[in-house]
């Protein structure tokens, strides 16, 4: 199964955690023939389609990435870097990367300083852009530059993809393409800033709709070291996995499921204390906005050999494309 021209262009898109105008423009051509599109200063774009005049919704979708960013550059010209994002130094060591500067990209890998001991900790790696020196090394990037990892798209058996960004330019490739679907819906695309680093729910306060759903990705529980007893059995394949737990508006949730049994969607019942996606910042923003999870199992969680299986994603946009026209004005989602 070949990987969705318009997924393939958000997977290679730069942009991590607060860095997010860098995807914008293939957000904003996607979208651009049936949504009006706009821009905040912290990095929230929100493309909305005004068909209907039933109630809003916004499907928020965080736009940014795990990455690093430049925090110094030696004179022997390495360059240490500070994470953007939540990763592990293990998962980031090895691995070829893209440093975004003023003057366009430059290539490097991230290597280590191997001292007393063969840890390896965040402080003993660094990117290596090949410059002979210091010198050489600031002619080409500069302090608070930001990178990240160079892993396009590759597509494996059974209707699968690996990449870096699956988390969650997936749940963002979702969103936008429930937007382009739902034809006669009132519904908003919230390309969402800085997941990565704290649900920060600015947009929902400002765009204020009558219902919210989150989509994102979640760990798939069918590799070794994910255990379902945690959260939930979901593996890929399996279909959206829907969250049931504090932030999650009860009534929404039942609308959610369904529709799913509705379209015959196979889904899992995700459960938790929280979500740690945008919906933990929607949800309490005003006083309180209706909002749902539904989420796209995916192995390898913020590592440049992510997988999801594309069924997953096309499952995802007819459940949210039935659960858009199931909403009537006048529900009341008081718990």
């Amino acid at each position: 199964m070949a990987v969705p021209e318009l997924l393939d262009r958000l997977l290679r898109a730069h942009g991590p955690a607060g860095h997010e105008q860098l995807a914008f423009d293939v957000v904003r051509e996607a979208v651009a023939d049936v949504a009006e599109i706009a821009s905040d200063s912290i990095g929230n774009l929100v493309a909305r389609r005004r068909d209907g005049d039933g109630p809003l919704v916004a499907l928020f979708a965080h736009l940014d990435v795990i990455g690093l960013a430049v925090a110094h550059i030696a004179d022997d010209g390495l360059l240490a870097a500070h994470t953007l994002g939540i990763w592990r130094a293990n998962v980031a060591y090895g691995q070829r990367v893209t440093i975004r500067t003023a003057e366009g990209d430059v290539p490097g890998v991230i290597a280590r300083k191997v001292k007393d001991s063969e840890k390896v900790e965040w402080e003993q790696l660094y990117v290596d852009v090949g410059a002979r020196d210091g010198d050489e090394a600031r002619s080409l990037v500069a302090p608070g530059d930001p990178v990240v990892l160079e892993a396009p798209p590759l597509e494996l058996a059974a209707g699968r993809v690996t990449s870096r960004s699956l988390d969650n330019r997936a749940g963002l490739y979702v969103a936008l393409e429930t937007l382009r679907r739902a034809e006669g819906a009132n519904v908003a695309v919230v390309a969402a800033a800085q997941e990565e680093l704290g649900q920060l729910g600015t947009a929902a306060h400002a765009l204020a709709p009558d219902v919210a759903v989150a989509i994102d990705v979640t760990y798939a529980t069918d590799v070794p070291g994910d255990d379902a007893a945690v959260g939930g059995d979901h593996r890929l394949g399996g279909g959206p996995a829907l969250f049931r737990g504090p932030s999650i508006n009860p009534r929404v949730f039942e609308l959610l499921v369904a529709a799913a049994r509705a379209e015959e969607i196979d889904h899992t019942i995700e459960t938790g204390m929280r979500t740690y996606t945008d919906a933990d910042g929607t949800f309490t923003s005003r006083d309180g906005i209706p909002t749902g999870l539904v989420s796209i199992p995916l192995r390898n969680m913020h590592s440049a050999v992510e997988i999801v299986e594309l069924a997953d994603l096309e499952a995802c946009i007819r459940l949210l494309v039935a659960f858009l026209g199931s909403l009537e004005p006048g529900t009341d989602y008081s718990r």
